[in-house]
């Protein structure tokens, strides 16, 4: 049975058949229009890289949380799991272990033990590498981000190019990525964030490369079957999605950089359901839903879900192999026996907790070691208790503590606390490079601010995806608005502890999405020369210029610059950000 479709456009065009709005129009393009869709992504992704290594190891120093992350990093590298730090290491009381390290004193700086690390492990490894290539110093800690941050230009070019089959627009993508401010910091250190936004933006990838493949594999299936569409029954199966296999190794990996991946997993997951299920609905199948949760829904929880956790157990193949280095000294801290039961102290921000259980440790610290295929359950199963004792520490633990620059995330869209990474204050007017008045001063700042212009722009383009979505029924904007929010939300639940603007990180990638495709919406899609397509490029092109401007504006107190305390307050246009 054939289907003619009857529908027309108002310019009296026939509107597509599904199977026929299946086929991507990237698949349309020609070999030269494919070139330039991989050369300007390519080459915008040179200049991120460039712009974020230069001066990179400057400042030299552990800045802010590096700290942890980066000898957390060596340790991996050089022992295969995180140990604990000795205090001092050239003998030197007067200077503690970070000056040592800088100084060069790298080896032998352990002491065995192994840490409890709070976070997992892939984005230590991947600041490993760095040190391995380029030494232990901040240069070689912080080259990792700085690649991390780069690819996210590509990534995100090509992605838009797929959501709006322009190049153009995938590039403007790519560009606003390349000038936000948070973004830029977070690719010059080494902490952990900007390695969760990379592959969450390729799982994200990953997941719109699927829906196109999937669609247009039920499409030409229903073509075999019914010489048009399956208007009954399951329609088509198909049970290899490899696009959406490739997203789940991609979510593992964020699972394995920080916990929080999880939401957006979680909420991602169930929108890729919804648009299987909106493929089967096109074709003519009844009861979409529910028939695309067993036929879809079953096999994409396999590949995405089940490949992740998989993924994320294998990064932890360090911690395994060193099972028992974790079972002789971490099996009973007090995070294992915690009973719910602890105040805050009276003479600083910790949590001391009370009525500790004394006889609580963990079972397989106390079992004979197993051999072969037991050995490994019995790892996996110190891993759970291992993961048991670091969430009490996040949930618990952390509910005193206080810090200068914590922020609400109500307030991140807003920029309402950025965080200073690192500063140099009270330069002396003597000192080389400082122009300061002989009364005033200089000051050298790295300060994790976002691209004012950007943001605020960002906000309204993802109210104006909202209205998009539920009005327009664009689930590209339905992307923008269901990634933003998953990656932002759950952070609601924990404002009572300690937490940081440059978390919404994994926010800005879809708040990108937003502008850009409403910027192509001020565009229009026609080509042809109109008032409406003139005021778009102008309003768009402002916007891109104003970002651009910005970027340069604040560019000093990105990257330690020397400044006066007259232009220093220049770019600190709110009392919160000092």
């Amino acid at each position: 049975m054939t289907v003619v479709g009857l529908s027309r456009t108002a310019l009296g065009r026939r509107v597509p058949l599904a199977v026929e709005r299946a086929v991507s129009p990237l698949r349309r393009l020609s070999g030269r229009q494919r070139l330039v869709g991989w050369l300007g992504p390519i080459g915008l992704t040179l200049l991120a890289l460039g712009l974020r290594v230069v001066g990179l190891g400057n400042p030299h120093r552990f800045a802010f949380d590096e700290t942890y992350y980066a000898k957390d990093a060596w340790s991996l590298l050089n022992n295969g799991y995180v140990q604990t730090y000795l205090t001092d290491a050239d003998g030197n009381t007067k200077t503690d272990i970070n000056a040592d390290i800088l100084a060069g004193h790298t080896d032998g700086v352990w002491t065995g033990d192994p840490s409890l690390a709070v976070h997992p492990d892939v984005g230590k490894w991947l600041i490993a590498l760095g040190e391995k290539a380029f030494g232990m110093d901040p240069f070689g800690w912080r080259i990792a981000s700085a690649v991390a941050g780069a690819l996210m230009v590509l990534v995100i070019c090509r992605l838009v190019r797929r959501m709006t089959g322009s190049t153009m627009l995938g590039c403007i993508a790519g560009t606003l990525l390349m000038l936000d401010g948070l973004h830029f910091v977070l690719s010059r250190l080494a902490l952990l964030d900007i390695f969760l936004a990379l592959f969450l933006l390729c799982g994200v990838s990953c997941l719109v490369a699927d829906r196109d493949w999937h669609r247009a594999r039920l499409a030409k299936r229903a073509r075999r079957t019914e010489g048009g569409v399956a208007l009954t029954g399951w329609g088509p199966r198909i049970l290899f999605r490899p696009w959406l296999l490739a997203a789940g190794v991609w979510f593992g990996l964020a699972v394995g950089t920080k916990w929080t991946a999880l939401y957006p997993l979680a909420a991602l997951g169930v929108l890729c359901w919804i648009w299987s299920a909106g493929a089967r609905r096109s074709l003519g199948i009844r009861w979409a839903l529910v028939k695309g949760a067993i036929a879809d829904g079953i096999p994409a929880f396999l590949s995405l879900v089940v490949v992740a956790l998989l993924v994320y157990i294998a990064t932890w193949g360090g911690w395994l192999a060193h099972a028992d280095k974790y079972e002789e000294s971490l099996s009973s801290t007090q995070y294992r026996q915690y009973t719910g039961q602890g105040h805050c102290a009276k003479d600083d921000d910790s949590y001391v907790a009370t009525d500790l259980d004394k006889s609580k440790k963990w079972p397989t610290a106390t079992e004979k070691d197993a051999t072969g295929p037991a050995e490994a359950w019995q790892s996996l199963r110190s891993l759970w208790y291992f993961h048991q004792d670091v969430y009490t520490f996040h949930t618990h633990f952390l509910n005193c503590s206080t810090h200068f620059y914590e922020s609400k995330p109500s307030s991140w869209l807003l920029i309402n606390r950025p965080v200073g990474v690192a500063v140099t204050n009270d330069i002396s007017p003597d000192a080389p490079g400082c122009d300061a008045p002989a009364d005033s001063d200089c000051i050298k700042q790295v300060l994790l601010l976002p691209t004012p212009v950007l943001w605020w722009g960002g906000l309204l383009a993802l109210v104006f995806a909202v209205v998009m979505w539920i009005g327009a029924r664009d689930w590209r904007y339905g992307l923008a608005v269901v990634g933003a929010l998953s990656a932002w939300l759950p952070w609601m639940m924990y404002d009572d502890r300690p937490i940081f603007l440059f978390y919404a990180i994994a926010i800005l990638p879809f708040t990108i999405v937003a502008i850009t495709l409403a910027i192509g919406a001020l565009i229009g899609p026609s080509r042809a020369p109109s008032a409406r397509r003139t005021a778009g490029v102008i309003v768009s092109g402002a916007f891109v210029v104003l970002t651009l401007v910005n970027f340069a504006w604040f560019w000093p107190i990105w990257t330690n610059q020397m400044l006066t305390h007259s232009e220093w307050l220049d770019r600190v246009w709110f009392s919160r950000w000092v």
